[in-house]
């Protein structure tokens, strides 16, 4: 299966202008727009506000299974730095993880589909707000997204800086992390610099406090699990000669066993109080409990694999790719409906730049295989063999 020419130019065009028009998490609201004026013009019934921003297409040919295909929709707060003539015109905001080009690619495989006469059920074309650490996934399943349009199989496509083009990736089981943060504030008691038998340093347990916690996974967790802690912020004092009477600290830990994120948790608190204790301070931890894991089934990914295999620009499909330990909030629909996330190669000749880069671009070249893939899986989950 191929995307006519004339879908693939509107796919560029959707895409280099919704680069030029970013929008944050829960405030797409020009980017729904696009979506639901798209899908209403090529025959979908529109459903827009599921989970505040977001948007839902159904192309129903009658009775059959349904099938849902997922893309979102927000952007970074990032300033951008590719000069590309339809850079970010919204200063400190960009698309640097290239949602826009899974909203093309959606809206390219939407209109495709629309153009079939010989379907047998339903598509849903998920555009969700927010993935981007504000849980939209999950805004969309709270909102009533499977009980309003119900599928057999829920499906994710993410472009893949590091695999090059071509490539199409997925996995059964966990292929993104969970996500959780934490936020621990050291309690002492201020005083003067040069006088610190006076006071309670905050600083000297914050210290110790962030080498303690990078045992957590290396002494703690058996090397069978794969985990990551990282400190990303130390905070406290504000002048040469003053011990500070708080200091903070913030991390994330990423997970992919349910076991392994509620034992980490419980080690985070007792070492921040251990530790603070040691010095004679007192420890305060806010913990989030962020996006599960994302957790591929069997049956969705063989699909997957089978729809990708049928593309003939996708030339290698891997079915046992490492997972990630970033995280996704597919996670949440997925935890609702048997499904399959995957990662589509980006890269060219030469290694692209990485998601979350300031200098980063979707590759266009990525449009056609995308929707190429997205419009043979709903094919071919409706017409069953």
């Amino acid at each position: 299966m191929s995307i006519a020419a004339d879908i693939v130019e509107r796919m560029v065009a959707w895409r280099h202008d919704l680069h030029a028009h970013p929008e944050l998490a829960f405030q797409e609201t020009r980017t729904a727009d696009l979506v639901a004026r798209e899908l209403a013009a090529c025959g979908y019934a529109v459903k827009t506000g599921l989970g505040r921003t977001g948007v839902v297409g159904t192309l129903s040919r009658g009775a059959g299974p349904a099938i849902g295909l997922r893309a979102d929709m927000d952007a970074l707060p990032i300033r951008e730095a590719t000069g590309l003539p339809y850079a970010s015109t919204t200063p400190g905001v960009m698309h640097a993880c290239g949602h826009d080009g899974h909203v093309a690619m959606l809206l390219g495989a939407a209109r495709h589909l629309a153009g079939r006469d010989d379907l047998a059920g339903t598509v849903h074309v998920i555009f969700q707000p927010a993935e981007e650490c504000e849980g939209g996934g999950r805004a969309m399943v709270e909102d009533g997204l499977f009980r309003d349009f119900p599928c057999e199989a829920v499906f994710g496509l993410h472009n893949w800086p590091g695999l090059p083009v071509g490539t199409f990736a997925t996995r059964v089981g966990p292929i993104m992390a969970s996500l959780e943060t934490f936020e621990i504030t050291i309690h002492g008691y201020g005083t003067h610099a040069a006088m610190p038998e006076r006071g309670t340093d905050p600083l000297v347990a914050t210290a110790e406090l962030v080498l303690a916690l990078q045992t957590v996974v290396s002494r703690r967790i058996a090397p069978t699990e794969p985990a990551v802690l990282s400190v990303t912020q130390i905070h406290g004092g504000e002048a040469y000669n003053v011990i500070p009477d708080r200091a903070v600290i913030r991390g994330t830990v990423r997970c992919l066993g349910e076991a392994t994120r509620q034992r980490i948790a419980g080690l985070v608190e007792a070492l921040a109080k251990g530790v603070a204790a040691t010095h004679g301070a007192t420890a305060e931890i806010t913990y989030t409990i962020g996006y599960p894991a994302t957790i591929n089934a069997a049956g969705p990914v063989r699909l997957a694999l089978d729809a990708a295999g049928a593309v003939g620009g996708l030339t290698e499909v891997k079915d046992e790719i490492a997972p990630s330990m970033g995280s996704e909030d597919f996670s949440y629909m997925l935890a609702e409906c048997p499904g399959a996330y995957a990662w589509i190669g980006a890269d060219g000749a030469e290694p692209g730049v990485p998601l979350h880069n300031p200098a980063y671009d979707f590759n266009d070249a990525v449009l056609p295989l995308g929707a190429a893939y997205w419009a043979t899986l709903a094919t071919r989950f409706l017409h069953p063999r």
